[in-house]
């Protein structure tokens, strides 16, 4: 091959994985003009719910308002470049919101300034763990976590975002480090509820449900926004204990690392870490349900590097952590997104509105953004989902209900700590206690299947087949022993062989080929042979090191049913 062709084709390669670092290349050469007025109409459309949101959610991380608008502001760009999905919203959510807020309020000591930097510093973090597990290809190792476990921490976490805004609603000091403890505080302050704050708080919920359910993907929430600022604004309500966003500062964030370290925050990187978790499966899952709908897949590597793309850019415009939340994806999908086009004039229009518009917000009330969190809060409680798990599996539902209740007692960020360790205790319990299933003939056939499944599967007399589901490894050595003892034990008594079928057993470690050797010397000394069939190529060359030939000719070309031939 010349140097020129070598040349070629390295420059292929290379340009090759620059299209995949980024996707925007690939997709932009191919746009067509009549999606243009598509992401327009989305863009416009996605900032006009995203400015009331983001306002709310920033209450919720402990943030002034325009912090949570900078997240939608430079985070939606960043993603556009980097990220596979057409019509993924990048910005804050309820959740990440509330594990901000609720972690750093005891790092900030009351500092304001220190708060904004510490959240800005946990963006950056987050950044660099996404790029990592970009780097080193963890895109499956996040997905630890379970959908039943994320079905009970999304209840807990409702339920604990929703006590933080309930004495706004009512109009009372509220308070409490704890879930349990804001339920008692705000019981004890119920008589100081102020009426008309609660009945503009009811209405202003009444209009939201109803305008999700009548004007699905519109902006109800910036409608219900200008009509109580109009409220205020013309009435003298302001002067009745309503409480008010104030004023804005007009203009664009600077674009500026944060000024902290890592060192000097205790903290800071097991809550980076668990906004990390959170926000790549809520994502990521997001990303897929859409792409699932408009008919193409996306690459979940390359989401880790735009979800890391997206946080440093957080970090750089003063914002915190966000992630691809559903309910404004789909507000983007619905409104008519084609490509991540759309967030770039979504950008552009909150950019609009940073610039001109930011003193028409003086006069918002508190309690309208404690409702709009209220409302996108309830769709986080899966009633329907947790039923279904509950009629599947009662062990399931168990742990739904420990992350559940770990949320409500540790708060959110040992709640998600603790849903990733259940996560991973349960898929090291199960690889641990695999099924040793017992097989019998399928009637007719010379195919074999689980008898105790299939009850009228036919035994073979003097015959045991027995079959892992899973690997033979060091952990489940000792249950898969005790298994097939069983077995052997109740097997007919004039027991004169057993058979092993591995081709459930991908992996074999050393454990597990001493287990098979063990198992064929207590076999031996009663008289009865084992016979090791249908495994892969790696475990047989394991197998024939560690054992010999004491089981027979352990080869890829006998079967289950040539091993019972055999035995006439």
């Amino acid at each position: 091959m010349s140097d020129e062709t070598t040349n070629d084709i390295a420059v292929h390669e290379t340009g090759g994985r620059l299209r995949a670092l980024f996707p925007a290349a690939q997709w932009l050469p191919r746009y067509e003009r009549a999606w243009l007025r598509h992401d327009v109409v989305a863009g416009i459309t996605l900032a006009a719910y995203a400015i009331p949101v983001s306002l709310a959610y920033a209450s919720l991380a402990g943030l002034p308002p325009q912090y949570g608008i900078y997240c939608y502001l430079v985070a939606g760009i960043a993603y556009a470049l980097f990220g596979t999905s057409r019509q993924l919203a990048v910005g804050p959510t309820s959740a990440i919101s509330m594990l901000v807020g609720t972690t750093v309020a005891g790092m900030a000591t009351g500092d304001p300034g220190r708060w904004a930097q510490i959240a800005a510093l946990t963006a950056f973090l987050f950044a660099a763990m996404s790029f990592i597990a970009w780097a080193f290809r963890l895109s499956s190792l996040v997905n630890f976590i379970s959908e039943t476990i994320l079905l009970g921490f999304k209840a807990g976490a409702a339920l604990t975002i929703a006590m933080t805004q309930l004495p706004k609603l009512f109009g009372v000091a509220g308070g409490g480090d704890h879930f349990f403890e804001r339920v008692w505080r705000l019981g004890g302050q119920i008589p100081d509820t102020q009426p008309l704050v609660l009945a503009f708080g009811i209405a202003a919920i009444v209009l939201l449900v109803a305008g999700e359910k009548l004007l699905p993907a519109r902006p109800v929430a910036l409608f219900v926004v200008i009509a109580s600022i109009v409220v205020l604004s013309v009435t003298p309500l302001a002067q009745m204990g309503f409480k008010t966003v104030g004023v804005l500062p007009a203009g664009l964030p600077d674009l500026a690392l944060p000024s902290l370290r890592p060192r000097d925050v205790d903290g800071v990187i097991p809550l980076a870490f668990a906004c990390f978790l959170l926000a790549y499966i809520e994502g990521v899952s997001a990303a897929r349900a859409l792409a699932q709908k408009n008919g193409y897949e996306i690459d979940p590597r390359q989401e880790l590097f735009a979800l890391g793309a997206a946080n440093l850019a957080a970090s750089l415009g003063q914002a915190y952590p966000v992630a691809g939340g559903l309910s404004q994806s789909t507000v983007n999908d619905k409104a008519g997104a084609k490509t991540a086009l759309s967030l770039v004039f979504a950008s552009i229009t909150i950019a609009l509105c940073l610039l001109f518009l930011t003193g028409l917000l003086r006069n918002l009330p508190d309690v309208v953004l404690a409702a709009i969190v209220l409302v996108a809060v309830k769709g986080l409680i899966n009633i329907p989902e947790l039923r279904r798990v509950w009629a599947l599996s009662r062990m399931e539902f168990g742990v739904a209900m420990a992350a559940f209740a770990g949320v409500l007692l540790l708060g959110i960020l040992k709640g998600v700590l603790l849903a990733a360790i259940i996560s991973i205790l349960l898929l090291l319990h199960r690889a641990a206690h695999p099924r040793v299933a017992r097989l019998g003939r399928v009637p007719g056939t010379r195919r074999y299947s689980d008898i105790d499944r299939n009850p009228d599967n036919e035994s073979v007399p003097g015959v045991l087949i027995v079959r892992v589901e899973s690997g033979l490894l060091y952990f489940n050595a000792t249950h898969v022993r005790d298994q097939v003892r069983r077995h052997i034990a109740t097997a007919d008594r004039n027991l004169r062989l057993v058979v092993w079928d591995l081709s459930t057993s991908p992996y074999v470690d050393i454990a597990g080929a001493r287990l098979l050797g063990e198992i064929q010397r207590e076999l031996a000394a009663r008289g009865v042979a084992l016979r090791i069939v249908e495994a892969r190529s790696s475990v047989r060359d394991l197998i024939r090191k560690e054992i010999g030939m004491s089981v027979g000719e352990v080869s890829r070309k006998i079967s289950v049913d040539d091993a019972v031939a055999a035995a006439g």
